[in-house]
């Protein structure tokens, strides 16, 4: 079955297939740098969610919500503001930024976005797809 969105080109009107993907290459955004990557030893490897695109780091390592998280909140939407449904991100860092970011980009997609899990038996990252408005049976 195929979906169709209509698009107004001045008075003619064309039909684009959004099956298609985009010719883009995937991006993982990385949300924190790894703790100890300033030293020159980072605590973890990420290189394995390299297959899911290539990285986009969005804070230093440092980074953190103090009592004031305007600012932060700001260049977080400036460096997610190219995020698509294709992308990933990598919840790394602080858990108040990862939460702002998670926020941020479901914002943007409509409650729909990739995060990238790591398997610690598997010790390879996979795939997440959230989709908040996903219609379902919740159990009492």
């Amino acid at each position: 079955m195929n979906h169709y969105i209509v698009k107004h080109e001045r008075k003619n009107m064309r039909y684009e297939d959004i099956n298609k993907k985009s010719n883009r290459e995937s991006i993982v955004y990385v949300i924190q740098e790894i703790p100890g990557t300033q030293a020159g030893s980072p605590k973890i490897n990420i290189i394995g969610a390299a297959t899911y695109g290539k990285f986009k780091f969005l804070l230093p390592e440092f980074s953190q919500i103090i009592f004031s998280p305007g600012p932060l909140i700001f260049k977080l939407r400036k460096a997610l503001k190219d995020f698509t449904t294709e992308d990933y991100l990598l919840l790394t860092g602080d858990p108040a930024i990862i939460g702002v970011a998670c926020s941020i980009v479901s914002d943007m997609t409509n409650g729909k976005y990739n995060l990238l899990k790591w398997d610690k038996q598997e010790r390879k990252y996979y795939p997440i797809e959230i989709n908040l408005y996903e219609k379902g049976k919740i159990d009492e």
